[in-house]
């Protein structure tokens, strides 16, 4: 029988093990499958007439990736000999550009692939140079027979280097010396403008460029031939050569004029067929990509080659053709980027449901993608200097961003999926009798002071006075309060209360809060056992302490944390929307980072082992934000933390926008502080007394504040871009859709991050879900700044607030957001102007355009929210404020369930 039940639990916990095994191996399947189909199907063969045979001429420039023809070093003749091999593969002919530095001796060298030229002389504002390259050009013409028509010049009646009349008379004085025939090679528009230009050539060189004229890809074929019969009727009888046709592989998009491999592939297999089909002379505009383009063309000037500047072929003449050619080997490399951070989540994530699993693996999957897409961007496209260092500061960008958004993504699935908290503590409730028989330590309870109204500081001590709790004392520290008119009422209070409260006044207090609570420890009760901090302006529920102090039974317990709420909120829409941003933080966060024993300790609501806080000598007067410090000085000394999430007690809400954006300033810079003093107690890498789950909860907890530090960063560099892109076309380009998508797509996330766990965690409605995330969005440049300031300096700046009070309030809101409104008019107008100026013809400034109006949300929102506390009539207007308290606002213990040891 005993056997038998072995044998029966055994086969249990082997299918229980092999049950989760199947559940981790069918999503690793799954998203492996969906990832291989996505890249499938993105690079599906695009279905294109195929080409059989070589094309009549391509034009070429021998210049390599690195080389420019402005340079004193030029391509050798080894260089060019190996071009003109390769083009011999595909080509009958080909065209070039100038007959100096080298490149006069093409012919020579392309006679012995059978290659036919024709020859051209490159035309500037340089007479000399000009002179020079004819000379050329004429020597090449007569010394080799292969050179079958010559060009004198290439746009340069289009570019204003030269006018109609000199270029005539330098065609005039090449072909006395020639037996070839003379032209010159301008676009179409040119050669219709100027029948003098006609007249005075052998034929017509013309350039048809779809891609520069914004013709979308599935139109330039009838473009084509609409532009080359418009010449022909203009000019009857007069000999046409396509001296440029071509399409770029790579660059901005120009309405529907959009660069792609697979667009290049197409464009050329169609021209070369209706080529053919018509009789027309050509040049395929060109053989190999053009790095140095970029300078004078932008982006696509690069990409015109039919083989990169590596001398590869991008696409095959015939047969299919994908997107990217060698996407297998990217999709696989991204697969294997993933697949370790995978099989290591699904092990450890025992307590997520499959959901979970699957939406944090596939999270994984896409990171990876992107961090592979942005290396093979890097690494295929044609970057000078200053390009990487701006693509290497974008891939920084991109990598921290990706960790924001996983470590979001992890809670985001922990949040929504997960089987059961594991350290779910509750409101601690004894047996029947049980209280009677119990030690119940004595607590010492520290209320610091400063310029506090009298009657709020009353209030708060009736609430203690009411402690159903037989072993407490209250020590009131008021601190640097000079008028004795504000302490002396507390003082007299105090002593109405009875022995149980005791007030110091400090006339002169270093440190602040923190100072004023190390000079309670001094005055603490030799047998307290326990401290607990409380703001002056909180309402503590009576069984607070008969609630929480249980907890300190188990001897690793160095403090006891509840949240902290509010009572004031309701019907006022300003102090609705940040009640309930603050409770986010409450109801998911800290829920979330009690999970592995993370918390952040906060300075009121706290329950401290007087023991552990003696340990570590206190509180720190180095930091502005010494409660949170003073919870990871006791993680670690190796303590164990409890956080509650039950409201034992209930203070104010910020009155006004500036108190509730300084308050946040106080703890973005206070985080700043104990990231520089503590930092050697977070490193991943060391054993420092912190466990590694409590490093990565307080380094991601805090890295969202270092992303507004980016953001802030980043908008004032995109406004300076865009003032770059309005005044410098020529010089700067829209930045690279790879970088600018995912910063959409990651404030997509964030407000699905937002909506899906607030509504699963947080009890408010959708709309007050809503009006706390516009709260949150309001604080990023008053935390970006605060994150930024903290690198440079270590004590917490003075910040002047104008005195406004004699001001109306519309003026008082516009005045306490003045930065932020300043910013959104910038960000709005730059908008405007890309849109307008850029817009019409090149539809990526749209990308542009988002970018800088999602830039600009966060400060809108300050000014909104600015305007809501300053002005209560827009409190009418909008759906903040009209409800009173709802659910879970007050939740009573009562409703709460009733556990011994609440784990």
């Amino acid at each position: 029988m005993i056997t038998s039940r072995v044998d029966a639990l055994t086969l249990l916990r082997v299918k229980q093990q092999m049950r989760k095994h199947a559940v981790n191996i069918t999503v690793l399947l799954v998203v492996l499958a969906v990832h291989a189909g996505i890249w499938a199907w993105v690079n599906r063969p695009v279905p294109m007439t195929n080409w059989e045979g070589s094309i009549q001429a391509l034009s070429y420039d021998p210049h390599r990736d690195g080389q420019d023809p402005e340079d004193a070093v030029q391509p050798t003749a080894a260089q060019i000999d190996e071009d003109l091999a390769i083009m011999a593969g595909v080509a009958q002919g080909i065209r070039t550009y100038s007959s100096t530095k080298g490149q006069e001796e093409i012919p020579a060298l392309a006679a012995r692939y059978g290659l036919t030229v024709t020859a051209g002389a490159w035309l500037d504002t340089h007479a000399d140079k000009n002179e020079a390259e004819i000379a050329g050009l004429i020597r090449v013409a007569n010394e080799n027979s292969n050179v079958k028509r010559l060009m004198v010049g290439n746009e340069a009646i289009l570019r204003g280097d030269v006018t109609v009349l000199e270029l005539i008379r330098m065609i005039r004085d090449v072909k006395r010396e020639v037996d070839q025939p003379v032209s010159t090679a301008e676009p179409w528009h040119v050669w219709l403008e100027h029948p003098e230009l006609v007249e005075a050539t052998d034929y017509i060189a013309v350039h048809i460029l779809p891609y520069w004229e914004e013709v979308p890809a599935d139109q330039v074929l009838d473009y084509v031939a609409r532009r080359y019969d418009q010449i022909a009727r203009t000019y009857p009888g007069k000999k046409i050569v396509i001296s440029e046709i071509g399409w770029p592989s790579g660059g901005r998009m120009r309405s529907g004029a959009i660069p792609s491999v697979d667009n290049e592939a197409t464009f050329i297999r169609d021209f070369l067929t209706m080529a053919r089909a018509r009789g027309w002379d050509y040049s395929i505009m060109e053989a190999f990509d053009q790095p140095w383009k970029r300078r004078i063309e932008g982006a696509a000037g690069a990409y015109w080659g039919i083989f990169n500047a590596d001398r590869e072929l991008k696409f095959p003449l015939s047969g299919e053709v994908v997107a990217i050619q060698n996407w297998p080997v990217l999709a696989g490399i991204a697969a294997v980027v993933a697949l370790l951070p995978m099989l290591y989540f699904l092990r450890r994530s025992r307590n997520l449901k499959p959901q979970g699993k699957l939406l944090f693996s596939a999270l994984l999957m896409v990171a990876a993608n992107l961090m592979v897409w942005t290396v093979h961007y890097g690494t295929t496209q044609y970057l000078n200097g200053p390009m990487i260092a701006v693509w290497s500061l974008l891939s920084l960008g991109m990598v921290f961003l990706l960790t924001l958004v996983l470590a979001e993504a992890l809670e985001l699935s922990e949040g929504l999926f997960a089987k059961r908290m594991l350290r779910h503590f509750t409101p601690y409730r004894l047996p029947a009798g049980a209280e009677r028989d119990r030690h119940w330590p004595k607590v010492s309870l520290h209320l610091p002071i400063c310029n506090e109204p009298a009657e709020m500081v009353r209030r708060t001590l009736d609430s203690l006075a009411k402690l159903d709790y037989p072993n407490v004392e209250v020590l009131v520290i008021d601190n640097n309060t000079k008028d004795p008119a504000i302490w002396q009422p507390v003082q007299a209070y105090c002593e109405l209360l009875g022995d149980r409260f005791r007030f110091f006044h400090l006339e002169v207090c270093k440190g602040f809060k923190a100072g004023a609570l190390n000079f309670a420890m001094t005055q603490t009760a030799a047998d307290a056992e326990v401290v607990g901090v409380i703001d002056s302006d909180y309402l503590v529920e009576p069984d607070w302490l008969k609630s929480t102090i249980p907890y300190f039974d188990e001897a690793k317990v160095g403090f006891v944390q509840a949240p902290q709420d509010h009572f004031d909120w309701a019907g006022n829409g300003f102090k609705e929307m940040i009640n309930w941003e603050y409770a986010g933080f409450f109801h998911i966060g800290m829920v979330l980072r009690n999970e592995r024993d993370a918390i952040i300790q906060h300075g009121t609501m706290t329950l401290i082992r007087r023991q552990a806080m003696e340990g570590v000598g206190n509180w720190s007067t180095w930091t502005i934000c010494e409660d949170a410090e003073m919870g990871l000085k006791l993680m670690q000394s190796g303590w164990k933390s409890v956080y509650i999430n039950h409201p034992f007690g209930r203070g104010v809400t910020p009155d006004s926008f500036e108190g509730y954006r300084g308050q946040r300033f106080r703890w973005a810079f206070g985080a700043m502080q104990i990231l520089r003093g503590r930092m050697g107690w977070l490193n991943p890498f060391k054993k420092t007394g912190l466990t590694f789950a409590q490093k990565y909860h307080f380094i991601m907890g805090w890295a969202p504040w270092a992303a507004d530090a980016m953001n802030l960063a980043f908008t004032v560099a995109g406004l300076a871009w865009t003032v770059g892109l309005l005044l410098f076309p020529e010089i700067f380009a829209f930045p690279v859709t790879l970088f600018l998508v995912p910063t959409l797509a990651v404030f997509g996330f964030k407000l699905a991050y937002t909506f899906s766990l607030y509504a699963k965690r947080v009890p408010c409605t959708p709309t007050q879900a809503a009006g706390a995330a516009i709260a949150g969005l309001a604080l990023t440049y008053t935390v970006g700044k605060a994150f930024l300031i903290g690198i440079f300096k270590k004590e917490k700046p003075f910040l002047r607030t104008p005195k406004l009070e004699d001001k109306p309030a519309a003026i008082r809101g516009l005045v306490h957001a003045r930065e932020e409104t300043t910013l959104m008019l910038c960000l709005w107008a730059a908008a405007a102007a890309v849109g307008l100026v850029f817009g019409p013809r090149d539809h990526e400034a749209y990308v542009w355009v988002a970018v800088l109006l999602v830039q600009s949300l966060p400060y809108a929102a300050a000014l909104l929210l600015s305007m809501m506390s300053a002005v209560p009539g827009l409190r009418v207007l909008l759906p903040f404020g009209r409800t009173a308290a709802v659910r879970g606002a007050k939740a009573p213990v009562a409703s709460l369930p009733q556990q011994g040891t609440g784990h």
